[in-house]
């Protein structure tokens, strides 16, 4: 606690002797307004800010005054059952219905990194089936994904060209269809996945977000996903790999992300806390 509150003072200091010490201008103003909005946040009561790093702040202000005039590419990346995909079409539902409310068309492209699971279906079929296959092939490490790819579609989205995304069949065929889906380019490329922030695809982001989860609360839900999917007593050697591949690959994403959510936060908070920043965009863009 004592950490966190140095953290929040030093910062605190930081920002306002910035402020006070440059000419006040739009940049400025929404910066600080953006500095207010995370700081509160991060000192609630059940937070959905763990951490974040100033620079992103900046990073931010600069994006949503136009500042920088391309699209926007976030990368959100957690372990297994941490919340990351819920957070991501709730990011989406949100700054969808914000768009139809102000008639600005096209805001938001997905990119999700699943889809980029290499096709191992003939594979599969010369084992015998997805249960042998598993037993000699580890889907666990960022190898298993086409993450060239991914960076390569993400990079032409953002230079304003639109791409065919692949499609993998999670059903455990292994099947990949690729340019399956017509990816439009828009502000915000979004993309969230196991691997998302891992070193061949993790540059591509302007937005490195982390999903942080209590490892007690991680393995629980990954328990419940398991018996809902029938893995039966395979679910506890899934789980220990996934978990010691985590260990190697996922966590350490912590330490490059930009900010740090929390995946025990109630949803209703993620959709407040993004609403708080849009009404900086509907000031900015909308308020004519």
């Amino acid at each position: 606690m004592t950490d966190t509150l140095s953290r929040n003072i030093e910062t605190e200091n930081q920002f306002y002797n910035k402020y006070t010490s440059s000419p006040f201008n739009d940049l400025h103003s929404i910066e600080l307004q953006l500095f207010k909005i995370f700081e509160e946040e991060l000192n609630s009561e059940n937070p959905v800010i763990l951490n974040y790093k100033p620079q992103a702040i900046h990073k931010l202000a600069k994006f949503l005054t136009g500042e920088i005039k391309r699209s926007a590419s976030v990368g959100i990346a957690g372990e297994t059952a941490s919340g990351k995909s819920t957070i991501t079409l709730d990011i989406i539902d949100t700054i969808e219905l914000f768009a139809k409310v102000f008639n600005a068309g096209r805001v938001i492209t997905r990119v999700n990194t699943d889809d980029y699971y290499y096709d191992r279906s003939e594979e599969v079929k010369k084992a015998g089936g997805m249960a042998e296959f598993a037993k000699h092939y580890d889907f666990d490490v960022p190898e298993a994904l086409e993450l060239d790819l991914m960076c390569n579609h993400i990079q032409s989205l953002l230079s304003g060209k639109s791409v065919m995304l692949p499609k993998y069949d999670m059903s455990g065929t292994t099947i990949r269809y690729d340019n399956y889906t017509l990816a439009k380019p828009s502000k915000i490329i979004i993309s969230e996945g196991l691997f998302t922030l891992t070193d061949k695809i993790k540059d591509a982001f302007d937005f490195k977000i982390y999903v942080d989860i209590d490892n007690d609360i991680q393995k629980e839900r990954f328990f419940i996903r398991a018996k809902e999917r029938g893995l039966g007593d395979s679910a506890h050697a899934i789980y220990e790999n996934a978990s010691n591949k985590a260990n190697i690959y996922i966590r350490p994403c912590r330490h490059i992300a930009d900010i740090v959510l929390s995946g025990e936060a109630q949803r209703s908070g993620y959709k407040i806390f993004l609403n708080k920043i849009l009404s900086i965009v509907e000031q900015l863009h909308f308020s004519k």
